[in-house]
């Protein structure tokens, strides 16, 4: 195995950006990079593999996750940090078990992405509502959604395997509900289905090839290279990254024992041959395709032809229809004067008038104005039903008279000392939260009013990322290395608190545990890395995006667990990067106790 670069310290990534020089151009750009979000398959996360691109030469890293785009923020995020340019993508990984790494051209072309991945995560191909976590996508959905999508199949390990595929005129597969007497069932090898692809996906343009130190490279890269040119089809260069460094390899079989329900004595061909499917450098990259240079170029004219980043997603929040066609910052100074008018009917303080004009000031200059009137019309709703929901502005809001006007929060500005910059401020160009407590039995009224108001295709709970803690990382690692159930309980019991990265030795010891033996010490260090690692994505508490035009053309969106619920695949950190504005219709049970604590006394005592 060649020698591979030192892992880069952590430590060295948070620089100001001011100071780092832009890398070289590099002759070749990774494209088949997954990383931890693609779950249980990648071993690394944004960070390590952003840090060992710019240690290695890159000045282009692509990103690949598996049917979804839950990573690609962190990428972006880093990336930008350390001026490599990050060339965003998916891997598509379609119900007849083709896979083809998926790079949009351009906002366009990122927007229909979302849409197929969005579609393949609310709808079963028979059109019924969709399981949580599942992403269904075959080929005739990939084909409406390709145009300006360039396509690279990866090929299949076996290239003598059979697909099996409904096929009509011998071009287009169809789709079970759409198979007649016209179509047939195709069971035919990779190579005979080529034609068949390339007639379906007009952007098919490649076919991806890896030098893995398997003992058949130069042959099977040399079969794929002849099949690209039979079908007009270009050869291109991946080393189908799943970790950063070699040493992360065996993170990646205990993840590929956990996903498969195994472990790693018993998973055999599952796992993967060696550690050759970490980053390499460009230069290995090209010293291993001087065979077949046009693979190498051919990745780079493919990040090249990426003309799009996720600063590109311009925010646009919901626009509604105000009086006497005002301007939504007309309107909220109208209804903010109003309020305050009710707030102080003996008349508004000297002192609250000046807060009230500094603040509407600086919300125009923001262009907060909209936000604010909607979190205005939620609590309106809230209390106009029968009987009313109680609710509460709280949290940074609360140093807001604009809020205690429009009756979001209950702290007079006129009896207490307000900090409004620590609400919303110019300098820290972060985007306000205003936290909104609902009666916690009641709450889903008012988030299904959301869903009706804005449709799914414009409102979506934020995700929350569920990672991998002490104590679970201890069971499902021991699990996966053999160890028994009492052992892993056990180690478990030593951890205290859900936090930390690290197993106490010394409480390892006192449990009657012996350190000096090699696996149980594996078993530790394997465990300290799985912490901290993305396990799967769950729904925000009550984290709110809403937008004017199509939410699934911005963030992917997948049906929550709860019925009538459906979330987007970036949690409050990566929206917070993007400077996208969140809603949070939170629960809180100490409301429906006070609620209850009225009702009775309405009821007793009148």
């Amino acid at each position: 195995m060649p020698d591979s670069p030192p892992t880069p310290d952590k430590r060295t990534l948070r620089i100001d950006p001011d100071g780092i020089a832009p890398p070289e151009r590099a002759s070749f750009a990774e494209l088949g990079v997954v990383s931890c979000f693609s779950f249980l398959r990648g071993a690394s996360d944004a960070v390590d593999l952003v840090m060992t691109a710019r240690s290695q030469g890159y000045d282009a890293i692509g990103i690949a996750d598996a049917n979804s785009f839950a990573g690609v923020v962190r990428v972006h995020t880093e990336a930008t940090t350390l001026k490599l340019r990050p060339v965003i993508g998916s891997r598509i990984e379609t119900v007849e078990g083709l896979n083809f790494l998926a790079y949009p051209k351009n906002r366009a072309a990122y927007g229909r992405l979302c849409r197929l991945i969005s579609q393949g995560r609310m709808q079963t191909l028979s059109g019924e509502w969709q399981e949580k976590g599942v992403c269904e996508i075959d080929l005739v959905m990939l084909a409406e959604h390709s145009e300006d999508v360039q396509l690279i199949v990866l090929p299949p390990e076996d290239l003598d395997a059979e697909f099996a595929i409904w096929v009509k005129s011998n071009v287009v597969p169809f789709r079970s509900e759409e198979r007649s007497g016209e179509t047939a069932m195709l069971s035919t090898s990779f190579a005979d289905l080529l034609p068949h692809l390339t007639g379906q996906l007009p952007t098919l343009r490649h076919i991806a090839a890896s030098h893995l130190y398997r003992g058949d490279d130069i042959a099977r890269i040399d079969r794929l290279d002849a099949l690209a040119s039979e079908y007009d089809l270009g050869l291109l260069a991946t080393n189908d990254v799943h970790y950063h460094a070699p040493e992360r390899r065996p993170l990646q079989d205990i993840m590929t024992a956990i996903a498969n329900k195994t472990t790693v004595a018993q998973a055999g061909h599952l796992l993967h041959a060696n550690a050759e499917r970490h980053l390499k450098s460009p230069e290995e990259m090209v010293r291993l395709f001087a065979r077949w240079p046009h693979a190498i170029r051919a990745a780079r004219e493919v990040a090249d032809a990426c003309d799009f980043g996720l600063e590109e997603l311009a925010y646009e929040y919901p626009e509604d229809i105000y009086p006497d066609d005002m301007s939504p910052q007309e309107y909220l100074t109208a209804e903010t004067w109003k309020g305050a008018a009710e707030r102080y009917p003996e008349g508004v303080p000297e002192a609250v008038r000046e807060t009230l004009e500094r603040e509407l000031a600086l919300i125009g200059k923001l262009d907060l104005a909209r936000y604010f009137l909607t979190i205005k019309g939620i609590v309106d709703f809230a209390r106009s039903v029968d009987p009313p929901i109680l609710c509460q502005g709280r949290g940074s809001a609360a140093n807001s008279a604009v809020c205690y006007c429009l009756e979001i929060t209950s702290v007079d500005p006129a009896k207490h000392q307000l900090l409004f910059d620590r609400f919303i401020s110019e300098e820290r160009k972060e985007p306000p939260d205003i936290d909104v407590d609902f009666e916690h039995e009641r709450r889903e009224e008012v988030i299904q009013y959301l869903y009706r108001k804005y449709g799914r295709h414009r409102a979506g709970l934020t995700a929350t990322v569920i990672h991998y803690r002490p104590r679970m990382a201890i069971r499902e690692v021991g699990r996966a290395m053999g160890l028994s159930q009492d052992v892993t309980s056990a180690l478990a019991r030593t951890v205290w608190g859900g936090m930390g990265r690290e197993i106490g030795e010394a409480d390892v010891e006192e449990i009657g545990m012996d350190l000096s033996d090699p696996h149980l010490k594996r078993v530790l260090k394997l465990t300290e890395q799985m912490i901290g690692m993305p396990r799967h994505l769950s729904q925000h508490v009550g984290g709110f995006i809403l937008t004017q035009g199509p939410l699934i053309e911005t963030v992917p969106i997948g049906n929550g667990a709860m019925p009538e619920r459906s979330f987007i695949e970036w949690d409050k950190d990566d929206i917070e990067a993007l400077g996208i504005l969140k809603v949070d219709v939170l629960a809180l049970g100490m409301l429906t106790c006070i609620k209850k604590c009225l009702d009775l006394l309405e009821a007793h005592h009148d």
